[in-house]
């Protein structure tokens, strides 16, 4: 697994009862509708944990100037 960090969001497509990703560097899923909501919620909450982060981070900075 390598560390690179993307900022381009996957494409998300339903066909034929699957979910499709399409991703950067090559991601290529079909999920099961139910794998597919529950990566959607492991998303989602890790998503607004590391926005967390981010925010804690900034407001740790000592002030510009």
């Amino acid at each position: 697994m390598d560390d690179k960090t993307y900022d381009t969001p996957s494409d998300v497509t339903a066909e034929d009862g699957k979910v499709m990703v399409d991703g950067p560097d090559a991601v290529d899923v079909s999920l099961t509708p139910d794998a597919a909501l529950e990566t959607s919620d492991r998303l989602l909450h890790g998503g607004l944990k590391a926005k967390g982060q981010q925010i804690a981070a900034e407001r740790r900075k000592p002030p510009a100037g």
